[in-house]
């Protein structure tokens, strides 16, 4: 692995592209202040070393009639490390799954789940989820609203002493 020192251009660079992916290299490097050839280059290195993993649209469910949002605190009977992967191989094949987290704590897993409502969620809950083997229980919260759902996490322009060296 080579190291690579994220600068102010660099910080810069990501934080634009997380807010507006669709925005031109030619915007992105006049905001970052250098020419677009560097800034091009800029974006290759940092895509190469993993900091930028892709690119997608930001789909407001509700307009594909997914109306239901549901995280589920998902408990297993076992937690070696070969049940933990066969369950997250497992709910990686389910399309209403859209997020999943090991935690540590009283639950296994945090799933974030989509449905077109509350019927189908049901039908999902009880003939994947808490049907599936490993799991031993399944604690539900349904979302009311959300008011704020950023992507990514907040960049500052000047590095952390430790942020200074990262390994690509």
């Amino acid at each position: 692995m080579r190291r690579v020192k994220l600068d102010r251009i660099d910080r810069r660079i990501l934080r634009d592209l997380q807010d507006d992916g669709r925005m031109t290299n030619v915007e992105l490097a006049s905001r970052a202040g250098i020419s677009a050839p560097p800034c091009l280059r800029r974006v290759r290195a940092l895509e190469e070393a993993g900091y930028i993993r892709g690119y997608h649209a930001d789909i407001a469910p509700e307009m594909l009639g997914f109306s239901v949002t549901i995280y589920a605190h998902v408990g297993l009977t076992s937690q070696a490390e070969a049940d933990l992967a066969r369950f997250e191989k497992m709910v990686g094949d389910w399309p209403e799954v859209r997020e999943c987290h090991m935690l540590m704590g009283e639950a296994d897993f945090l799933l974030k789940i989509v449905a077109r409502d509350w019927d189908a969620f049901q039908r999902f809950l009880t003939s994947r989820l808490t049907s599936a083997p490993l799991v031993s229980n399944v604690k539900t919260v349904l979302v009311i609203r959300t008011r704020k759902r950023l992507p990514g996490v907040p960049i500052d322009e000047e590095p952390d002493d430790e942020d200074d060296d990262v390994e690509a």
